[in-house]
Formats: C-alpha cells, structure tokens, sequence
C-alpha cells in the first residue's frame, strides 16, 4: 500500500511543513547568517559566514528533500527517508546538550525540544503508521 491510497495524509503534511521550516531556516543562514545563532548568544563574525553557508546549504538539502518526498508512494523508501531526518534532528539535539554543557546558553533547550518532537511526529507517521499498513 503506499501513500497516495493510504489514510496516512498526515505524514504528508508533516513533509511539507518540515520542508518549509527547513526552507525558511536556509534562507536565514545564507542570507542572514548572524540571526539564527545570535539567538542562542552566539556571535558570527563576517570571517566565520562559511559555516552558516554550510549549514544553510545543508538545510536547503534537506528541504528539497521533505517537500519531494510526499511525491513518493514507496513506503520503504519513506521509512527511510523518515529515520534520516530522526537521525539528524536527535543527534543535533544530542549535539547542542552536548553543547550546553559546555557553557552554551539554556535558550538552546527550546531548540532541543523542538527537534525531540520532530523526531517523534516522525517515528509515528513515517515508521510506526506504515509499517501497521504493510500488515
């Protein structure tokens, strides 16, 4: 069964607004690379932009991918796409605790919850609700 003829419209819903935070984060770090960071108190000078391009980049990458993945009807490949943004948002959360240990500010939990969310919106529409529908 995959997606187009399954009840599961949520995990497309769930794609397209992860893709348009994502989208929108990229814009900022290209455009703006001093906003995102100033919020966690962190300072980028002029010479340090490279890594809010790189990150930028990165974030456009995985926007491009979250918006094109509702066009997919594999639920394997799905699943899988799913566990790679579970992946990336727990272990940058895992990193930014790893950070906040390190001195960084507490205004970097929200983010951390954030990405734990995610994570679980992921696990339940891209892996827990199609693997029950391949049953």
């Amino acid at each position: 069964m995959n997606i187009e003829k399954s009840e599961n419209k949520s995990l497309k819903v769930l794609l397209l607004v992860h893709g348009l935070i994502t989208f929108a984060a990229s814009i900022v770090l290209i455009f703006a690379p001093t906003v995102i960071p100033k919020t966690v108190n962190i300072h980028i000078s002029p010479n340090e932009y490279l890594l809010c391009y790189f990150l930028g980049a990165a974030e456009l990458s995985i926007a491009f991918l979250s918006f094109f993945a509702r066009k997919i009807e594999d639920n394997y490949s799905l699943q899988l796409i799913s566990t790679a943004f579970i992946v990336f948002h727990l272990s940058t959360g895992v990193l930014e605790v790893f950070a906040l240990a390190h001195g960084l500010t507490s205004k970097i939990i929200i983010n951390v919850l954030l990405r734990i969310t995610i994570s679980i919106l992921f696990w339940h529409f891209g892996i827990y609700r199609l693997k029950r529908q391949n049953r």
